[in-house]
């Protein structure tokens, strides 16, 4: 795996994670790279020093696996968000704008948005992020 920081054309900074240096060109191409905070596909990696191996053992190396671990933390914050706030459905945007506007009860929600509706949010400075995805089932990892 080989980690990437992206920048869109509205400077949100963020990483990628692709199979190989040439999945993200691939990616990049076919349309399917996206920042999640605006939905734009104008996205290039940015400038980052390489990870030099070095001698001494990790905490990383005796705890078990990066990956391992962010897929757990993004799980379990995927479960705390669907237990605890309101699933909105595809009114997402509608919701979000009228609870940021004062003409709905402020409180967690989430949903799906368009790309264009998430656009239309962030820029008129209403506080949305993604939820992380359903983790893959031990299953399906390599």
């Amino acid at each position: 795996m080989i980690r990437y920081a992206l920048i869109c054309d509205h400077a949100h900074e963020f990483e990628g994670w692709f199979g190989s240096s040439g999945d993200f060109d691939d990616q990049q191409a076919r349309g399917l790279i996206e920042c999640p905070m605006c939905a734009t596909k104008d996205v290039r990696k940015q400038i980052m020093a390489p990870a030099v191996a070095g001698t001494r053992r990790t905490v990383q190396d005796e705890g078990g696996s990066s990956q391992a671990m962010m897929l757990e933390a993004m799980g379990r914050l995927r479960r705390h968000v669907e237990e605890n706030f309101d699933d909105v459905g595809d009114t997402f945007a509608k919701e979000a704008r009228a609870i940021h506007e004062g003409k709905s009860e402020v409180r967690g929600i989430y949903g799906q948005a368009t790309p264009t509706e998430v656009r239309d949010l962030v820029e008129d400075g209403v506080p949305v992020a993604p939820l992380p995805p359903e983790p893959p089932k031990k299953t399906e990892l390599n």
